[in-house]
């Protein structure tokens, strides 16, 4: 069973392979409710010129309690300058 810091990683490398973006960073893990994890990726969808422009998008991706994927699903996309709403 994968710690958070394994399970980040591999959050962060199943979502890289399927979606083919830059990622961002890991930005929330958490343990599910069958022992798995759910960890929010963030990703640069669209850059742009400036870069405050550009878009982003996190993404949730589950885990099961060996560190396989399950699923995932964008949650949020926003400009890289835009406030926390």
């Amino acid at each position: 069973m994968p710690d958070a810091r394994d399970a980040a990683r591999r959050a962060a490398d199943a979502l890289s392979e399927l979606i083919r973006h830059h990622l961002e960073g890991v930005s929330a893990v958490c343990r599910s409710k069958d022992g798995g994890w759910i960890v929010d990726v963030d990703v640069l969808e669209v850059a742009r010129i400036p870069d405050t422009t550009s878009l982003l998008a996190t993404y949730q991706v589950e885990l099961d309690p060996a560190g396989d994927l399950v699923q995932y699903r964008r949650t949020a996309r926003y400009r890289r300058g835009a406030q926390d709403q």
